[in-house]
């Protein structure tokens, strides 16, 4: 099902990725275990994986994602700046900060369970604020699920 070991080992450094970001003192909404997970189902966390079609970075977030998250930018630059966009999102630290902007402004109960967690952060990030109530895709699924269950139990 899974290359075992180099899954194990891609969850491990994808959770390693944002343990700095989630150790600032600002209120998170979403987890570091939730973030890590996100990033590995997204793709494996890979942190050079760059732009391709129109979503950029280990969390593959479009253009518009970033702007409905506040326009996050590294080192405080001006959201204006050429390039801005890709450079926040292809940056572990700035792209998690985008997705914390993103669920906070649509964050909701999307699984009905009466709780706001990252299983809705999840479909948040996959489906959209507006679509998060939908079935997320059966593999997509089963690897978050999988990282949840591995990673959850520390």
């Amino acid at each position: 099902m899974f290359a075992g070991v180099s899954w194990v080992a891609a969850a491990t450094f994808a959770l390693l990725c944002v343990s700095i970001y989630a150790q600032q003192p600002n209120q998170q909404l979403v987890s570091q275990l939730c973030l890590g997970c996100i990033c590995e189902v997204t793709s494996g966390c890979n942190t050079t994986i760059g732009c391709f079609d129109s979503v950029c970075g280990p969390f593959a977030i479009t253009w518009g994602y970033w702007s409905d998250a506040g326009k996050p930018t590294l080192n405080n630059e001006p959201s204006t700046n050429d390039g801005a966009y890709a450079r926040c999102v292809n940056d572990p630290y700035c792209a998690a900060d985008t997705i914390q902007g993103y669920m906070a402004k649509f964050g909701q109960d999307c699984t009905g369970n009466g709780a706001i967690d990252c299983d809705d952060y999840v479909r948040i990030h996959r489906l959209g604020g507006y679509g998060c109530t939908g079935p997320l895709d059966g593999k997509y699924e089963s690897k978050y699920k999988l990282c949840m269950q591995t990673f959850g139990r520390q």
